[in-house]
């Protein structure tokens, strides 16, 4: 799907340029956020053991939240001349990451995995608001925002894969598979 970029107009106060820019971004946030909420309701689902019910409870807010989060992102990319892409296709074609890759597996070890997507949704979040902190204030607002609430989410995970001495159970794991058997050896 082409990016669409460059819109024909934009919000006031800002140029065409400016917008595509922001628009690029955004839409990258967008795939991000309906990857996110889409491998929330996935763990959801595919989640078992003993702390079953206590994660499988926690994800639901988080999946409404994260889907609100891509519905504001969406709607700021229209607004300023852009198209949302939200298609399952635009997706996977522009995304730069890897499907998650646990199916059915312990609530600890989904946990430990989880914490390795929101360490890497939360560093590319970090990254776009500094990029689009430089061009407009409006934008850069609805990213922080976002960063708070996705940071609160992965502190609840990482609540489940810390020892009382404060030690993180996925410290050092690189992969989604290597944290999510990390987390199940501690």
């Amino acid at each position: 799907m082409p990016s669409e970029a460059t819109p024909r107009y934009t919000v006031p106060g800002l140029t065409v340029q400016d917008a595509g820019s922001l628009i690029e971004v955004l839409q990258q946030r967008l795939h991000a956020l309906n990857d996110l909420h889409l491998t929330l309701k996935h763990v959801h689902w595919n989640v078992v053991g003993p702390h079953f019910i206590s994660v499988h409870e926690m994800l639901d807010p988080q999946v409404d939240r994260v889907r609100d989060m891509a519905d504001d992102v969406a709607e700021r990319l229209a607004a300023l001349g852009g198209v949302a892409h939200g298609t399952p296709g635009a997706l996977v074609e522009e995304r730069s990451w890897k499907d998650y890759s646990v199916g059915r597996a312990d609530a600890i070890a989904h946990l430990g995995a989880l914490d390795i997507v929101y360490t890497g949704v939360i560093e590319d979040l970090r990254a776009a608001v500094k990029t689009v902190g430089e061009i407009d204030p409006a934008t850069e607002d609805l990213l922080i925002e976002q960063l708070r609430d996705l940071e609160q989410f992965q502190w609840f995970v990482r609540a489940h894969l810390e020892t009382a001495g404060g030690a993180l159970a996925t410290a050092g794991a690189t992969t989604e598979k290597q944290a999510a058997k990390q987390a199940i050896d501690r």
